[in-house]
């Protein structure tokens, strides 16, 4: 008896400590950075591999690569990057990639494909080898509309070539740790350009300064027969480029008064943020209609892509112009300080993206407003935009069961989403909903301080000083609300988590009412919004009908308990006819007008698939569209924030409208 009393207690007396231990454990691991958490076992001295690229035949989408890896043992385990920084998902286009073969001395070595994890290959070693040689392909897609790196890239007159397209690296080491000497032929006659150090160039084959692993991922290359580099901010230090491939010669076409807005963004970042974290910087861009049209953030540089006559047409250029003003902010946001769980220290380890309202949503913001401030942009260019963000966000109907965060957490689902049902399910909602949030808090800062302090001095504590080169400072969520409080004490915890963490069935709009603004609808899309539909020819019925359209009637969405999807209409169907004739983008803004001095409803005759059936929507309130007038009854809070900081604004003639 007294044995198994003994017995007993000093069961429960285990199970007690191993529980005390197992909980310290896991409150240290909960408190260590990821990226820490996850390093790679050193297995030796870091390796250096070899990466020569041929892209002389880009013009028909196919690109060529030979490594030589460092190798021991019996066996090489070897990856193929998976998780591209920037692009917040596993994106790495291993399904296009074609001609794997590794060999040692000149002999062809067995290799199989991990069962469970497809980016990963094993390859089986002969004894005393030292090196393996690989080889491998990759089949650049043909016109896809996104994908990021993985999208259509090359045409028959220029490309953006990505790394991490033709690379394989070894198991065991971070990715700062391995060393790369790569090389780089191009297709006869084009010239290039890159954040990447060039060593030494001749007949069109460039040989790079050796480097780590992550700044040559992180190191795109635009290459074509139309090409040129445009210097800003000449003579001063650290120096900044545009290197722009057009698949026309007329298409880089430049004027004096572009150039100079370009400057203006430069100066404008350098004194929003006080310091710069990059060697030089180069913005890579490309002028083509047969590329995916994003863009991709670089610590050096940027990968930004827009239709052909993004530079030679007015409509085109004010239209695209935050996108490089985006990708610029996020060398300091994103790429200098980065959420913890976002870095990874290599290509195979899962990135956490709940922080994403900070990396792209503090990005989109601090974008937009340095459009505004560099000219690129008009006030009513800036403001318009906002208001077009308030009425998406407005009628938002999943707002109501998901919360921001999870838009955030859920990205690397969200941004292969289709746009159908978009409205109940969620997008990538942390980019524009965000922008909205930080305009909120930009806003109460201006107020709690008396208009002496900004989002400006957050910037500048959070992504400035000192000046420094290429690195990262990680952060967590805490931090950013320490250094709010730093800048104007308030709950921000709670500010934060309202917004971001909790369904709210309202968007954050405070900053646009408390800014000396309020929304108004009226029967015409405002200026910025005409550009944008000039472009898409789609219309946009959001805030009456609840559907958005495309110019040939598809309907690409629904508000969920709109109008249109109580009459039983959704993504994929198309109006056919509107009141009995066929349908245009005109006809329908007709009958809406026509049915506000009318009881009758607007008749429609809708497809599905094969099948027809005609519709009534009782609706009176003519068309719908966001703007934004002056609130007298309060300080105009709106144009100080993006009042330049560093420029003059340009004479109104130079104004791109």
């Amino acid at each position: 008896m007294r044995r198994l009393q003994v017995s007993w207690l000093l069961v429960v007396l285990l199970v007690f400590f191993s529980s005390l231990s197992m909980g310290q454990a896991r409150q240290k691991t909960k408190r260590a950075a990821p990226a820490e958490a996850a390093q790679p076992a050193p297995q030796g001295p870091a390796p250096t591999i070899t990466v020569a690229v041929d892209a002389s035949e880009a013009p028909r989408r196919i690109f060529h690569a030979r490594m030589t890896i460092p190798a021991s043992g019996n066996e090489l385990t070897v990856y193929y990057p998976k998780w591209i920084p920037g692009e917040h998902g596993p994106t790495g286009p291993i399904v296009d990639t074609a001609g794997v073969t590794f060999s040692a001395g000149g002999r062809p070595l067995l290799w199989r494909r991990d069962p469970l994890d497809m980016y990963t290959y094993h390859v089986e070693l002969p004894p005393g080898t030292t090196q393996v040689e690989a080889t491998m392909d990759y089949l650049a897609p043909v016109e896809t509309p996104g994908g990021f790196t993985a999208g259509s890239s090359t045409t028959a007159r220029m490309a953006v070539m990505s790394w991490n397209w033709l690379l394989l690296y070894p198991k065991g080491w971070t990715s700062d740790q391995i060393q790369v000497r790569s090389s780089l032929r191009l297709p006869q006659g084009w010239k290039f350009g890159t954040a990447l150090p060039v060593a030494t160039q001749a007949a069109g084959t460039i040989e790079f300064a050796p480097a780590s692993l992550t700044t040559m991922v992180d190191s795109p290359v635009i290459m074509g027969a139309h090409m040129k580099t445009v210097p800003l901010q000449e003579g001063k230090k650290p120096p900044h480029h545009l290197d722009i491939a057009a698949d026309s010669e007329a298409a880089l076409q430049m004027s004096d008064e572009q150039r100079q807005l370009f400057d203006n963004l430069v100066v404008e970042a350098g004194a929003m943020f006080g310091a710069r974290h990059y060697r030089d910087y180069h913005f890579l861009v490309s002028l083509s209609d047969h590329v995916a049209h994003f863009g991709l953030e670089h610590h050096e540089s940027n990968d930004s892509r827009f239709p052909e006559n993004y530079l030679t047409d007015a409509n085109a250029f004010t239209s695209g112009n935050s996108l490089l003003p985006h990708e610029f902010v996020h060398s300091w946001n994103g790429k200098y300080r980065r959420p913890a769980d976002l870095a990874t220290p290599e290509y195979t380890t899962p990135m956490q993206s709940e922080l994403l309202w900070v990396y792209e949503g503090l990005t989109n913001y601090l974008g937009i407003v340095l459009t505004a401030r560099s000219s690129l942009w008009t006030a009513e260019n800036w403001r318009d935009t906002i208001a077009r963000d308030a009425m998406r966000y407005t009628y938002r109907s999943g707002r109501r069961w998901r919360p921001v965060s999870d838009t955030a957490t859920a990205a690397q689902l969200l941004f292969g989403a289709s746009n159908a049902w978009a409205n109940w399910r969620r997008g990538v909602d942390f980019y524009e909903e965000g922008a909205l949030m930080w305009l909120e808090a930009d806003v109460l800062i201006r107020q709690q301080t008396g208009g002496k302090k900004s989002l400006d001095d957050f910037t500048q504590l959070f992504h400035g000083a000192p000046d420094s080169g290429p690195m990262v400072r990680t952060y967590t969520f805490d931090e950013v609300v320490n250094t709010l409080n730093q800048v104007a004490p308030y709950d921000w915890r709670k500010f934060l988590t309202d917004r971001i963490r909790r369904v709210a069935p309202q968007p954050p709009l405070g900053g646009i009412e408390q800014g000396g603004w309020r929304i108004v609808y009226r029967d015409t899309p405002n200026a910025f919004d005409k550009i944008r539909s000039a472009e898409t020819k789609g219309m946009d019925c959001t805030a009456s009908l609840g559907m958005t359209l495309k110019q040939d009637g598809t309907i690409e969405d629904v508000v969920n308990d709109g109008l249109a999807s109580k009459a039983g209409l959704g993504p994929g169907m198309k109006v056919i006819a509107v009141n009995g004739r066929r349908y245009t983008n005109n006809l329908l803004t007709i009958a809406m007008m026509e049915a506000r001095d009318s009881k009758d409803p607007i008749q429609f005759i809708v497809e599905n698939a094969e099948f027809y059936r005609t519709v009534a929507i009782d609706y009176h309130d003519g068309p719908r569209y966001p703007h934004l007038v002056r609130d007298p009854s309060k300080p105009d809070i709106l144009g100080d924030i993006i009042r330049p900081k560093a420029t003059k604004p340009p004479a109104p003639a130079a104004v791109v409208q």
